[in-house]
C-alpha cells in the first residue's frame, strides 16, 4: 500500500485511503516549498554575508519571467489541490442515500448509541461490512468529539444541536473509538470499540438481542403519551396544528415568509423551541417540551416522524 511505510492506524473505511493521500500530499508539498525557501535564505545569507567577496556591482532590478514563474506555477498547483480536496470534502459530508442510521448521544463519560431497529449500545457499535453508516450525534452535557482513527472520521458533538458523519467499513475486525475533545476529569475513560462484522453475522447479532421496540415504535408511543397526537394526528386533532405526514425532508413555509427544510434539527427545535420557527397559517400556541424529553426520546420522536408517509 502506498502509505504503508507511515506510522498510521490501519485503513478500514472507504474514505481512509483518500484522506491519508490528501494529508500526505499537503505535507510533502509544504515540506518541498519550505525546503526551497530556507535553502535560498541560507544560500544568500552565506554568499552575501558581510566581508564576503560576492559581486555586488550590478544588482538585479527585477525579472518578469521569474516573477511569473513563481506566481503561476504555485497558483496552478494550489487550484488543483483545492479542486481535489473540495471533491473529497463533499464526498465526506454527503452520506449515500442507502446509509444506515445510528443515533449517538455523548455524555460524561460514555457514548450511547441506538440502531433504528431499537438495539442500544454503550461504548460499542456493531456495523455490517460494506454498509454505509450515518451517525446523527448530539451531546447531553458538554462538547465531545467522536473519533474512529481507523475510519479517519472525527466530528465534534455539541449540546443542543445535531451533527452528522458517515463511513463505509471495508475491513472486518475491532477498531478503537475515542472522545477527541477534553470533556472533564475522566475524559480518558471515554473510549469504546467498533465491531465490523460480515452482513450475516451482523444480522444474527441484531436478532440475538432483546429489543422491546424499534426507534420509530418508541417515538409513536411517546407521540401518544406526551399528547402530541391530540393536535397533530389528522382527524383526531383537538387543536388546529400542522399535520406531520410526509413533512420530513420537505420545505416548510414559515410565518415570516421564509422556508425551512424539515430535517432532524428543525423537528428538534419545533419540540423544544416551538416559537422559534412558527409554521405559516398557525398560531404559536404549542408548549415547549424543554426538560421533559431525553436526547434518546427526541431521536425516537424524530424517527417516528420520519416514518410518517
Amino acid at each position: 500500500m502506498l502509505l504503508s511505510f507511515l506510522p498510521l492506524p490501519e485503513q478500514a473505511s472507504e474514505t481512509a485511503p483518500t484522506i491519508d493521500f490528501l494529508t500526505l500530499l499537503f505535507t510533502v508539498l509544504t515540506l518541498f516549498f519550505s525546503a526551497i525557501v530556507f535553502a535560498a535564505i541560507g544560500y544568500f545569507a552565506i554568499k552575501y554575508r558581510r566581508g564576503s567577496n560576492a559581486d555586488r556591482s550590478n544588482p538585479i532590478a527585477g525579472s518578469l519571467k521569474l516573477e511569473l514563474t513563481w506566481t503561476i506555477i504555485p497558483l496552478l498547483m494550489a487550484l488543483a489541490m483545492f479542486t481535489y480536496s473540495a471533491s473529497v470534502y463533499f464526498h465526506v459530508v454527503h452520506p449515500p442515500a442507502d446509509a444506515m442510521d445510528v443515533s449517538v448521544v455523548g455524555r460524561q463519560w460514555m457514548w450511547k448509541l441506538q440502531h433504528p431497529t431499537g438495539q442500544r449500545e454503550i461504548n460499542e457499535l456493531h456495523v455490517p461490512l460494506g454498509q454505509a453508516v450515518r451517525l446523527t450525534m448530539t451531546s447531553q452535557d458538554v462538547i465531545h468529539s467522536f473519533f474512529i482513527p481507523a475510519f479517519r472520521i472525527k466530528q465534534d458533538v455539541v449540546p443542543g444541536m445535531y451533527s452528522q458523519i458517515w463511513f463505509r467499513p471495508t475491513e472486518t475486525g475491532t477498531f478503537h473509538l475515542f472522545c477527541a475533545e477534553y470533556c472533564g476529569t475522566e475524559h480518558s475513560r471515554m473510549i469504546g470499540t467498533v465491531y465490523v462484522m460480515e452482513p450475516d453475522d451482523y444480522q444474527r447479532w441484531l436478532e440475538g438481542g432483546t429489543v422491546e421496540e424499534s426507534m420509530a415504535k418508541g417515538g409513536e408511543r411517546l407521540f401518544r403519551d406526551k399528547g402530541c397526537s391530540g393536535c397533530h394526528a389528522g382527524s383526531n386533532q383537538s387543536v388546529r396544528a400542522p399535520l406531520l405526514n410526509g413533512v420530513y425532508g420537505g420545505p416548510v413555509p414559515l410565518d415570516d415568509g421564509s422556508f425551512v427544510t424539515a430535517d432532524d434539527m428543525y423537528i428538534r427545535d419545533s419540540i423544544l423551541l416551538p416559537k422559534k420557527q412558527v409554521v405559516a397559517g398557525f398560531k404559536p400556541i404549542m408548549p415547549t417540551y424543554q426538560g421533559q424529553l431525553s436526547e434518546e426520546e427526541l431521536f425516537q420522536l424524530i424517527a417516528y416522524i420520519k416514518s410518517l408517509k
